[in-house]
């Protein structure tokens, strides 16, 4: 008798480690175009697309990951850094927010997990660098934090539209 132990997976737990690996790979990527609107919204589309496809949790490990490469490239500023773990909880906020009402109606989903994530990170990021910066940065960083994340991540959720739902109708899944 052969010793040897077989790993077998079946063929979803296979394809959603591609898309795992893939949309990771996409949200690292993104920070190194050192563009925060074109950043913004390829990071938000493959969390929006994360959820669409495989779900809660998996699609908040997804969220975390771009946080933390942007701010290793400097896309996020260094004086960021306290933000990045709120950053993450607004990328789950965003995805949770986006699976709840998605089968409801997409548009409705995607502008209500926009603007949750957007609410989320203007008030945290003006409530963190008050306390721990000077005014004036503190209301830069808010400006920052503010509307560039609703923009892109409305723009992130037509992106994912555009690359899951029409390739979807015809036929490329």
């Amino acid at each position: 008798m052969n010793n040897q132990n077989v790993l077998a997976m079946d063929r979803s737990r296979i394809i959603s480690a591609v898309w795992v690996v893939t949309l990771v790979g996409v949200a690292m990527l993104a920070p190194l175009l050192h563009q925060q609107l074109i950043t913004g919204t390829i990071v938000n589309a493959t969390l929006f697309v994360a959820a669409i496809i495989l779900g809660r949790r998996m699609g908040i490990m997804v969220g975390i990951i771009p946080s933390v490469i942007a701010l290793t490239v400097g896309t996020l500023p260094a004086v960021l850094a306290p933000m990045v773990p709120y950053i993450m909880l607004s990328n789950a906020l965003l995805i949770l927010v986006f699976i709840f009402l998605k089968d409801k109606n997409y548009w409705l989903a995607v502008c209500a997990a926009s603007f949750s994530k957007f609410i989320f990170l203007y008030m945290v990021s003006a409530f963190v660098f008050g306390v721990l910066t000077q005014k004036v940065l503190a209301t830069m960083i808010a400006q920052m934090m503010s509307w560039p994340q609703l923009i892109t991540a409305l723009a992130g959720g037509t992106l994912a539209w555009i690359v899951y739902y029409k390739k979807a109708e015809k036929g490329y899944k």
